[in-house]
């Protein structure tokens, strides 16, 4: 029996190992090919059931694998394993809803998934525990709700259309008023990176640090171009600009230094990953990558499209499109995959957390996850 035992579990292991649906559903059946022979048809002898070696702890072991399900047994918890097991590749989307809005951003962060929507006069957020079920939920104040992020334990939303208002909230249910400095027309983007909030304006020099999401400090970029997003990885706060070759990175949110894209695209997300920044643009088949937010080179996605918002999580970035079903996935952000959405809609926002991706569209009810 422990020769069994010993069999079922190394083959759990190597199905971690794999990292690829199809793979771990082949180990699975074999695992269940293994234990088969070991059950008998007659009545079974009593047995303790936490028994390590016992057929009835291997048999259940087996079964909340296969099931996804986390609960514990026998005072150990599975859900690693079955996170796992669940963790997306970005290659099989489930279409979902979630109350109608704007939606424009969407974060992850303690355990839960939250979106701001965008509109004169929005109150809208909505938050879900799983990418999946989503509620809607009420900002401090109406205004044109832009950009959110998660850092340092708090969820921080900022509003656009020339206005001073930011929101912060530690779980997306209950938001608390901020002030950020004068914009010039808009703040556009936020994130957060190195125990600082960042937020850029979007056609101006300006932008805005905070250590907490409440005080915040203007800053000044090189230039005055459409800033349309930033991001952080590795050290180094990256924005980029819509409809211009200009980039700008900082390794404090302070000092920023001009970059040059490859092409004067419509730049729109940019995000970090496998040691790599990834830019994508509206209306081309054009991504750029950079392994230092320096040096960009040119990449081609799987068809020209509004690429709207692309994102890294479990070893993959995806991108989607807007007014498609379109969405492409990249190991490396060379190589691009393309994949579909379960529906045609205004695919705008896409971010990953705990093992699933979550994409929303702008003026709908319509979202998806993966898996």
């Amino acid at each position: 029996m422990k020769v069994i035992s010993n069999t079922i579990f190394s083959l759990l292991i190597i199905s971690i190992q794999l990292k690829q649906q199809w793979k771990i559903l082949i180990i699975q059946f074999l695992a269940i090919v293994c234990l088969f022979p070991a059950i008998s048809c007659k009545q079974p002898p009593r047995e303790n059931i936490c028994d390590p070696y016992s057929k009835a702890n291997i048999s259940t072991v087996l079964l909340k694998f296969i099931a996804s399900d986390s609960s514990a047994h026998c005072g150990i918890n599975y859900s690693t394993l079955v996170n796992f097991q669940r963790a997306s590749d970005g290659s099989i989307w489930t279409a979902r809803t979630i109350p109608t809005g704007n939606w424009v951003s969407v974060a992850h962060g303690n355990g839960v998934f939250v979106a701001v929507a965008d509109g004169v006069g929005s109150t809208s957020a909505a938050t879900s525990p799983d990418g999946i079920n989503w509620t809607l939920r009420t900002m401090p104040v109406g205004a044109w709700w832009i950009s959110v992020t998660f850092g340092n334990g708090l969820f921080v939303a900022v509003a656009s259309s020339n206005s001073t208002i930011a929101a912060t909230s530690a779980d997306g249910i209950n938001w608390t008023l901020r002030t950020l400095p004068s914009p010039t027309t808009g703040w556009q983007s936020v994130t957060f990176g190195n125990g600082l909030f960042v937020a850029i304006d979007i056609s101006s020099t300006r932008a805005t640090t905070s250590p907490d999401g409440i005080n915040w400090t203007l800053r000044t970029l090189p230039s005055a171009d459409t800033w349309w997003f930033v991001a952080f990885g590795n050290g180094l706060f990256v924005a980029v600009s819509y409809g211009n070759n200009v980039a700008v990175t900082s390794p404090d949110g302070i000092n920023w230094t001009l970059r040059t894209l490859p092409s004067p695209s419509s730049w729109q997300s940019v995000t970090y990953g496998n040691g790599v920044f990834v830019a994508v643009a509206d209306g081309s088949n054009i991504a750029a990558t950079s392994p230092d937010g320096i040096t960009w080179t040119t990449r081609s996605l799987p068809s020209t499209a509004s690429w709207y918002s692309v994102t890294f999580g479990n070893n993959v970035f995806v991108t989607i499109a807007y007014n498609s079903s379109k969405v492409a996935t990249s190991n490396d952000g060379i190589n691009w995959t393309a994949r579909n959405l379960p529906n045609t809609a205004n695919w705008y926002a896409v971010t990953y957390g705990n093992g699933v991706f979550a994409a929303l569209s702008y003026g709908s009810s319509i979202a998806a996850s993966s898996p």
